[in-house]
Parts: C-alpha cells; structure tokens; sequence
C-alpha cells in the first residue's frame, strides 16, 4: 500500500526546528502489504524473535572506502576540514585544519583536486574473502552477521540501481553485501545490514567547503562540482545542521535507498545510525520492513530492527559504546568495535578477556553485543585481531551454555563494579568500567526454564568465592542450592549455603582467566 503523509522534522535531530520551516510536501511512501501500518500504535505489536533473544552476540564489518587510508573514522568528512573549519558540536573556528586534512594534502593532494571520490577506486579488497572470515566469526560464537550497507560517507555497498556510487559499479566490483549474506547463510548465521545514509546528507556538506586561509583560500572542494553531488548531496540550507536533516527531499530519497536495500536482501537486522529517522517517514520505513520480512518468512515475523532510541518495544534499542545500567524490559544491543570503527594505522584493540567480560555484563542485563571486528582496507584482519577472535572462541567453546538461550535473572548481578555509574557515549554506560572488575563481581543468567542459574565470577579468585545473592537467609533464592559445578572443570567443588552467601572453595584449576561461570541448580 502506499501512504502519502507530510514530512516530520528529524527525530533526535539535535537542533531546533527552523524558525521559517520549509514548505512540507506530501510524501508517497509505498508500504508493502501486512500487519503493520506506519503508527506507533500498530509499531507496538511488534513481538521480539526468539532467534535474537537466543543469540547475543554477533560480528560487525564496519567496513569500507574509508578504509583505505588508515586513518580511523569519519575520514570522508574530516578531510575538508581545512584551516577556518567550524566544528560541528561547539561551533567553534579553528584556526588549524584538521589532522585528516593535513594527512589527506600530504598524501593524496588538495580536496579541491583529490577528494573523497578518488579515495573510492583505491577500494579494492583484494584479500577478502568472506567465506574464510564467516568461518572464523563461527567459531568465535557468532550467531549473527551484520554487513555495513553504506556508512555517512553516502557509498553503497550493495548492487544499487538507483545510485551509481555503489561498489558493484566502483571500488571492488563486487555486490559486498550480498557476498557477506551469501557466506552468513552458508554458516547457518543471521544476517544483517547497518544503514547509516538518514545522517549523510549533514554530515557530508563538509565537502562543499573551502579552505578559509592559507594558499588555496577561497578554491571550493570538489563537493561543489554538480557532477558529483549525487555522492556528496546538494548543499544544505543554511539551518540544517542537526544529525538528521530536516529536508523533506531526502527524507523521500533516504527511504527509497532503505526500501531497496531490505527489498533486495530481505535481511533478518537492519540498523540505523540514529534515533528512527524522520518521524513518520521512518514509522513508513520500519513498517515496510516488518511487512516484507513475514512476507519473506512465510507469515513469520523474524525481522530484528535496531536504532538508538527507546523502543517501548516497537524495536531494539542500540547503545553505541555503552551498556544498559540494569536489566531491561525489553531487548537491546550494545554496538561497539575491538577499536576503531575503520582501520588506523597503530592502533590498540581490546584484549579477548574484556570483550568477554563485556558480553556477560550485558547479557545479564537482557542485551546483545554486536562487536566490529576491524579488517585492513585490503579486507582481510590481522595477527592481533585473530589472537582476539581465537581468545573469545576458547572462552566461548567452554562457557556458552551461560550464554546462549538464557534469561536475565532477578538480579543482573552483585559486587562493587555494578556502583560504578559512568556516563557513556550514547544514552548508556562505558564499554568497559574505568573501575576494573574483581572477583567480588558477579553477573547472573539463567535457563528459559529457569532450572539452571549461571554466575560469571569477573575475575579468578584469590580465595574463597562469596555470592552473596545466594544466600541462605537472602530473599533471592527460593529454595535451598542443590549443586555448584564449574564449566570448564571435572573438579568437584567444596562449597556451602551460608547464612550471608553461597561460599565457594577456590577452584584448584582456573578453567579460564577471562571470567569463570558457576552452574547452579536449586
């Protein structure tokens, strides 16, 4: 069905609306046909598959042009930041350019000759090979794989018809989503697919600049030349500066390139890099997902979608680098990588043991981790980033039945790194707590059936082990502990259910430093 409705300002846009709005046209939003209409309250039937309740940790490949110069994130923005840029947040003049900028006239020459759109050809991946990476993200306990479908930097990574920049025509010549979903399905993962375009069309106007100062001031970049707009966007209005534009234009074209790409890969996740776009255009986008997806499934829904807004159940909410503070009603996922979103030269990843310790805090809490594993621009990862995937995999082969298919408990957990409230990047906590974990840490799951009570021990103990949640006398557990193994370990422990807590013996053997996961019947 289609429905026409008027455009809406941005949802969480971060700037006030327009003091003389744009006329606001009607927009034909083709919704295919189902259950769910464009309105919060058909939204809010929305029931959450049991596959991504069961899953709880996924790969991502945040992958793509910007890749190439190993310089880390943003790069397609940051390189017209030259001299007298005014940044985007404190809406401050600087007076140096940017270090990209300063990289990119070094390297490849002045944006206003060499821009982004001759960074694209130098894509080439020629050492990716998605099936043997699949194989890996398998064996490291991935149940999901989400492929980036096109980053702010407005290039798409799927066979497009509507847009010319897209890697089949350009870059590796290769349909680089429906690749990655090909090797998913061959490994029996969930595939996925991030869209983050509803943000490109502001944050891409750096490309229409022009150096303020020095030697090439004044000489416009090579966004400005009508021959490649349709990469980099027209120029904004003065007043559209938030994250998401308030343009209805591309609210219409941001939903046809989102409607192409479910409509061709008909994925089981799609996310967005924002609140759900645009109001009641992105009610229309979300819509036409479900609706193809049951078509898709045979009338079942499985569809997953995620963005970075409550959901009062209508999707998954998407903490980018943060976690939830306590359980929650409803589903979630922390989105975060091992280091930085794109590959940088130098840079330091997160060991094996935090990424760990980071998915059973947020499991606890009722999340999924969707971690980005960074590939080279080459597309293939290297000695360090397999040590780390190896490391997940031999604590995962052990103490997945923690993991997997479990339920929060009644309470997350216990010990001083849950007093610990950091505010985070986006609408959460901090990855990793500054505060580091100790063995008096602890994060609890259980079975569906809630036969089986897991406890991670955060850290090896020093000596006895003391859950205090079990205790005897305490108002959690109902009934007595009938048994305490250690998974990893044929050793039979000594443990007793004290008035103050369940007390432990040390383990003789430590399974696995990264944390220790106690199976507890009742």
């Amino acid at each position: 069905m289609a429905t026409a409705v008027a455009a809406q300002p941005a949802a969480g846009a971060d700037t006030a609306p327009p003091a003389n709005p744009r006329p606001q046209p009607a927009l034909t939003l083709p919704v295919s046909k189902g259950p769910f209409a464009a309105t919060d309250q058909s939204l809010a039937a929305y029931q959450y598959p049991e596959w991504f309740r069961d899953a709880k940790f996924g790969i991502w490949a945040h992958w793509g042009p910007q890749a190439v110069p190993r310089q880390g994130d943003w790069y397609a923005r940051k390189l017209y930041l030259g001299p007298g840029y005014t940044d985007r947040k404190t809406h401050e003049v600087k007076d140096k350019p940017d270090a990209t900028y300063s990289f990119h006239v070094a390297k490849y020459g002045h944006p206003a000759e060499f821009g982004y759109k001759d960074i694209i050809p130098l894509w080439t991946a020629e050492r990716w090979h998605p099936d043997e990476l699949m194989a890996l993200y398998k064996n490291a306990g991935a149940k999901y794989f989400v492929s980036m479908g096109s980053h702010h930097d407005n290039f798409f990574l799927w066979n497009s018809k509507i847009h010319r920049w897209n890697s089949v025509n350009m870059g590796p010549k290769k349909d680089v989503v429906g690749l990655w979903q090909k090797a998913a399905k061959k490994q029996g993962l969930r595939f996925g697919v991030s869209e983050h375009l509803a943000a490109s069309y502001t944050w891409f106007q750096s490309s229409h600049g022009a150096d303020a100062a020095g030697p090439k001031a004044g000489v416009p970049y090579d966004g400005n030349d009508p021959k490649f707009q349709d990469l980099y966007h027209t120029k904004a209005a003065p007043d559209d500066t938030g994250w998401l534009t308030t343009n209805p234009q591309w609210h219409q074209e941001w939903f046809n390139d989102v409607k192409e790409l479910v409509e061709t890969y008909h994925p089981d996740l799609l996310y967005s890099d924002s609140a759900l776009p645009f109001g009641s255009v992105g009610q229309s986008m979300l819509a036409n997902y479900y609706n193809d997806n049951i078509r898709h499934n045979g009338g079942k829904l499985e569809a997953v979608y995620n963005c970075k807004q409550e959901s009062k159940g209508k999707w998954v909410r998407d903490i980018e680098r943060g976690v939830s503070a306590e359980i929650s009603e409803h589903p979630w996922q922390t989105d975060t990588s091992i280091g930085d979103w794109y590959y940088r030269t130098g840079q330091k990843y997160m060991s094996s043991g935090e990424v760990v310790r980071m998915l059973i805090d947020i499991v606890s809490k009722n999340g999924n981790l969707l971690l980005n594993v960074v590939q080279t621009p080459e597309g293939d990862l290297e000695p360090d980033v397999l040590g780390i995937l190896d490391g997940i995999a031999s604590w995962m082969k052990v103490n997945k039945e923690g993991i997997y298919s479990t339920r929060p408990w009644k309470v997350c957990g216990e010990g001083p790194a849950l007093a610990v409230k950091e505010k985070g990047q986006f609408f959460g906590l901090k990855d990793v707590p500054k505060t580091p974990f100790t063995a008096e840490d602890f994060r609890f799951t259980t079975s569906k059936d809630n036969s089986v009570l897991y406890a991670f021990e955060m850290a090896p103990p020093t000596g006895e082990v003391r859950i205090v949640s079990l205790a005897k006398d305490g108002n959690l557990a109902a009934k007595p502990v009938a048994s305490v193994k250690l998974l990893g370990s044929d050793e039979k422990l000594v443990w007793k259910q004290e008035a103050g807590a369940l007390v432990i013996q040390k383990p003789a053997r430590i399974p696995n430093p990264a944390a220790l996961t106690y199976r507890i019947q009742f």
